[in-house]
C-alpha cells in the first residue's frame, strides 16, 4: 500500500473515533474562528464544500454569507467532463441535490462561477500538514479545480487530520493556510 493510501486509512481511522458531539463542537470552534480572519471577513465571493460526516461543519456559515450578499458558490461534479465546476448557489432550499458521490451540490441550472474570481476556497481534504499540502480523496478533482483559482485557498479540518508530512506529487496544489477548530495557521 503506498503512503497516501496509510495516510488515508490512518487519518479516518481517527476520525471514526470522535463522537458527533466532539465534530459539532469542533466545528462550531472552526466557524467562530474562521470569521475572525480577514481572508473571511474580506471575501465577497467564497467557494464552500458540502461537508461529509466525517468533514468540519462549516454550512451555517454558508447561510451567513447569502445573507450578507456575498457570492457564494458549491463544487457541481460535471459527469461528461469528470471535473467539478463551482456553482452559484443564492437559494439553499430550492437549489441543491444529492450528486454522483452523495454529497449536496447545486443544481445543473446553477449558474458557473469563475473560479479565478473567487476571492475565498474552502478545501475538504483527508489531511493537511503545515506546509499548506493536502491530501484529498485521491481522484485529483480538487487538485484540477485548484489549478486555476487565484483567491486564497484554506484546507478546513479538524486536529485529527494534520500530520506531520503529506506525501505529494508534482499535481498536488499547495494551500495559503489551514483552519482548524483551534488554529489559523497561515503559510
Amino acid at each position: 500500500m503506498d503512503a497516501k493510501a496509510v495516510l488515508r486509512r490512518e487519518v479516518r481511522a481517527a476520525l471514526v473515533k470522535m463522537s458527533q458531539e466532539q465534530k459539532a463542537n469542533a466545528s462550531d470552534a472552526a466557524r467562530s474562528l474562521l470569521i475572525q480572519q480577514r481572508a473571511w471577513q474580506q471575501a465577497r465571493s467564497i467557494l464552500f464544500f458540502a461537508p461529509t460526516q466525517n468533514e468540519v461543519n462549516l454550512w451555517p456559515l454558508l447561510k451567513r454569507a447569502l445573507q450578507e450578499d456575498r457570492i457564494v458558490a458549491l463544487p457541481r461534479f460535471d459527469p461528461q467532463q469528470a471535473v467539478y465546476r463551482a456553482c452559484r448557489v443564492q437559494n439553499l432550499k430550492d437549489e441543491l441535490t444529492i450528486g454522483k458521490f452523495d454529497i449536496r451540490e447545486p443544481l445543473a441550472s446553477c449558474a458557473e462561477t469563475v473560479l479565478n474570481r473567487l476571492d475565498l476556497i474552502l478545501v475538504p481534504g483527508i489531511a493537511f500538514d503545515l506546509h499548506g499540502r493536502r491530501l484529498g480523496r485521491g481522484k485529483g478533482f480538487y487538485d484540477q479545480m485548484l489549478s486555476t483559482v487565484r483567491g486564497t485557498t484554506c484546507g478546513v479540518a479538524f486536529e485529527q487530520q494534520i500530520v506531520r508530512e503529506v506525501p505529494v506529487e508534482p499535481h498536488d496544489i499547495h494551500l495559503n493556510c489551514i483552519l482548524t477548530p483551534t488554529r489559523w495557521i497561515g503559510l
